[in-house]
């Protein structure tokens, strides 16, 4: 992990617009992926839902993508709007087009990212060697949108998503003199991908010489895209509020504490919501039968459904389930190690996912060694996610650490209740299930502070003594299911943040 960045001096607030901005605000989103066209993580789920969800709050989203080829593919009524033939080392073009009622613009360079399979990594597992230029490219074709460079597409804002487009603030810095101001937003999804880089990309970036400094892109020795992004964002977004807190941090920072701290006053935590016209249990054609909180009895069909799909028997043993990326960051790596005990409480585990290769064989082995309690199916599929949250009774999300999570709020709107670490947005997702809010009826899932093997045993265990208590449990389903996790109250903290950076400071 690298070590704490320098404290750097105070950036002056930044300047009001030029203009006043119509109602509803132009919006430019910039990302590498969103769903349904591209879709690695949250971060997918995320950018697809947003512009839905800021339409009734007065905000308008044009989301630039790079042209990857599910996004080419995608891509409705293309129209090409600018021909750049020197761009980061090859002919590209700016496309403008939608996918449904999204509308999109797409930096179609094929030299860049018409590449098969996962979007930051080739077929052995390694990032791409020139992810770097990839996406400075991105960036820098932003600040170019920005800049009201395409007529018709004209910007009151920039809002940015992680590494991957974190140097659009700093390109609207270094090369925005003399240009219109436009703000920018930068959203923080997982502080542990930075984007840092050997210093010897640098001649490929197109940025002036002075940019490469501790005040500007250079980070130990590197150059940082996040640390970029952080200095030079009017506002900077965790995913979450206690995210928010613990990035601050030396524990949780990852080496981007101190500038944290010292952009304290631009840093705020606006919790995720989920599509919830996508992840509705009472529409959702995935499920073998649809419910609602008033008929619960009708998971039941989806719970043989998942038990027969994964080859386990029929048992009233309460039927966990991880759909995530198996890493240690997840905390699969302590659940992996504790599944033996996990099975001798009386609990049985599916699992969804793919990452670090020792830790899939770890939970392949205890699959093996408990044929009717263990199932393990790795990879990600999107029709399978579904099922699993409609039919099993609970999942686990161990996180050491998580911004904000969004498996954890698809349990809560499908009644399989979530049992998750107290860190970043778990903890402010879910109602721990202590006496006190289970005689209110207002608890919603359990919590657990010991990250450890045993933190998660003792989890679980308290999850099947509450599984055993049908009227206890079926009213955590329920009070789940009628918590609010879609995007309406975290949309109108966007909207209102994007207009407090287009508005006028007030005098002194």
């Amino acid at each position: 992990m690298p070590t704490r960045a320098p404290r750097p001096k105070k950036l002056p607030p930044p300047p009001p617009p030029s203009a006043p901005w119509p109602d509803p605000l132009p919006v430019l989103s910039v990302a590498s992926e969103m769903y349904p066209l591209l879709k690695t993580g949250g971060l997918g789920d995320v950018v697809g839902a947003l512009p839905a969800a800021l339409a009734p709050h007065g905000v308008t989203v044009r989301t630039l993508l790079p042209g990857h080829p599910d996004v080419l593919a995608g891509l409705q009524d293309a129209q090409e709007r600018a021909q750049w033939p020197h761009w980061f080392g090859g002919a590209a073009r700016l496309l403008q087009g939608r996918h449904g009622a999204l509308e999109l613009l797409v930096l179609d360079a094929p030299h860049l990212y018409q590449r098969p399979g996962n979007p930051y990594l080739g077929a052995d597992g390694r990032d791409w060697p020139d992810n770097a230029v990839r996406y400075a490219a991105l960036s820098h074709a932003a600040a170019r949108v920005a800049w009201g460079e395409l007529a018709g597409v004209t910007p009151c804002l920039v809002h940015v998503h992680d590494w991957q487009s974190a140097l659009v603030p700093a390109y609207l810095h270094y090369l925005g003199r003399g240009k219109r101001r436009c703000p920018s937003v930068l959203t923080l999804h997982n502080l542990a991908f930075q984007g840092q880089f050997k210093a010897s990309v640098w001649h490929r970036l197109g940025l002036p010489a002075e940019a490469f400094a501790m005040q500007g892109l250079e980070y130990h020795g590197d150059v940082g895209y996040l640390k970029a992004g952080i200095h030079f964002a009017d506002a900077i977004t965790a995913v979450s509020p206690t995210y928010a807190r613990e990035i601050r941090t030396l524990a949780g920072g990852m080496g981007l504490d101190a500038m944290l701290r010292w952009r304290g006053d631009a840093l705020s935590g606006i919790v995720n919501g989920i599509d919830t016209e996508v992840w509705n249990p009472a529409t959702d054609p995935h499920l073998v039968q649809r419910y609602d909180a008033d008929a619960l009895e009708r998971r039941a069909a989806n719970r043989l459904d998942v038990e027969a799909r994964f080859g386990l028997p029929n048992s009233d043993a309460p039927l966990l389930c991880m759909v995530s990326r198996l890493t240690t960051q997840k905390g699969i790596d302590l659940v992996s190690a504790t599944l033996d005990a996990i099975v001798a409480s009386g609990a049985r585990l599916v699992v969804l996912g793919g990452g670090d290769a020792a830790i899939e064989q770890a939970l392949q082995a205890a699959a093996q060694r408990h044929p009717q309690q263990v199932a393990v199916q790795l990879g990600y599929d999107e029709n399978l996610a579904h099922r699993l949250q409609g039919g099993c009774d609970a999942i686990l999300v161990p996180s050491r650490f998580e911004p904000c999570g969004l498996t954890q709020l698809y349990g809560l709107r499908y009644g399989c209740v979530p049992v998750v670490a107290r860190v970043g947005g778990l903890a402010d997702t879910v109602i721990d299930a202590n006496d006190a809010a289970v005689k209110a009826g207002v608890a919603t899932g359990v919590q657990f502070s010991d990250i450890s093997a045993e933190g998660v045993l003792d989890a679980v265990q308290r999850t099947v003594a509450l599984h055993r208590r049908p009227a206890t449990w079926r009213a955590m389903q329920q009070a789940g299911m009628r918590a609010d996790v879609s995007w309406h109250s975290s949309a109108a903290a966007y909207a209102a943040l994007y207009r407090s950076l287009l508005s006028p400071p007030h005098p002194a």
